[in-house]
């Protein structure tokens, strides 16, 4: 069992910058692939971003490639998401998600995430 817990969310300004967390309870956390998913209103929950268990490879949606950066240290048991470059399209919540089945090669798709957090808001104004 892994329980998930998001902050750093908030409101920002268009070309302001975020960092999202994800702590992660359990002794386990180095052994799980690592996901941020988002969903905006009247929208389907989307990838975002996916980390390895090692945190070696990484896969980023293209709208958001070059403006987030996925990380995690396995050490606290966090995974993060610095966003950067924020435009109002990015607002939505959003979500970690853990993956047991694809720790080397991390998925994208979000039904083999079997841990979820609760989300966290991220509103960017025009």
């Amino acid at each position: 069992q892994v329980q998930l817990v998001e902050s750093g969310g908030g409101l920002v300004q268009a070309g302001g910058s975020l960092r999202l967390s994800c702590a992660a309870s359990g002794r386990t956390f180095s052994e799980y692939a690592m996901g941020w998913f988002r969903q905006a209103p009247g929208k389907e929950r989307e990838f975002v971003a996916v980390i390895n268990r090692s945190g070696g490879n990484k896969y980023y949606a293209d709208s958001v490639k070059g403006r987030f950066t996925i990380s995690r240290d396995n050490a606290k048991n966090t995974v993060y998401l610095q966003m950067s470059s924020l435009k109002p399209e990015d607002t939505a919540v959003y979500s970690c998600a853990a993956d047991r089945t694809h720790p080397v090669v991390p998925s994208t798709k979000d039904y083999y995430y079997n841990y979820w957090g609760q989300g966290t808001q991220v509103t960017v104004s025009s």
